[in-house]
This record gives C-alpha cells, structure tokens and sequence, in this order.
C-alpha cells in the first residue's frame, strides 16, 4: 500500500488483490469521516439519526407494499 498527500487530495494505492468488500467498507468509513469533519455533533447521534430514518422509511415503505 502507497499513500501520498498532495495539496488537494490524499491518493491510497492498493493491491488489486485486496478484498473489495473490505475495501467498500473502509472507503464508507472514509467517505462518512469526510462528511462529518466539520460537524460538532458526535458519530452516535449521526447513527442515531440514521437508524431513525432507515426505521421511518421502512414503515412508510412496508405500508405501500414495498
């Protein structure tokens, strides 16, 4: 693994024998890092918040038969 900074970006090579679905979780954990880095609100109540909504969405959905 290789990991460079420049200016503007961090650049992570890896090998192409690198689980993906390991990688898709580590890079959803990335993602959601960078999302949140200016937030002062902790990561529990962002789960919290979004354990909410996925619970809203599946009862307004289990309801129209989705």
């Amino acid at each position: 693994m290789v990991i460079e900074r420049t200016k503007k970006e961090i650049i992570v090579r890896l090998s192409p024998n690198i689980d993906t679905e390991d990688l898709q979780k580590f890079l959803n954990y990335a993602r959601y890092t960078e999302l949140t880095a200016n937030f002062k609100v902790t990561p529990e109540k962002v789960d919290d918040l979004v354990n909410q909504i996925k619970k809203d969405w599946k009862n307004d959905n289990n309801t129209k038969g989705l």
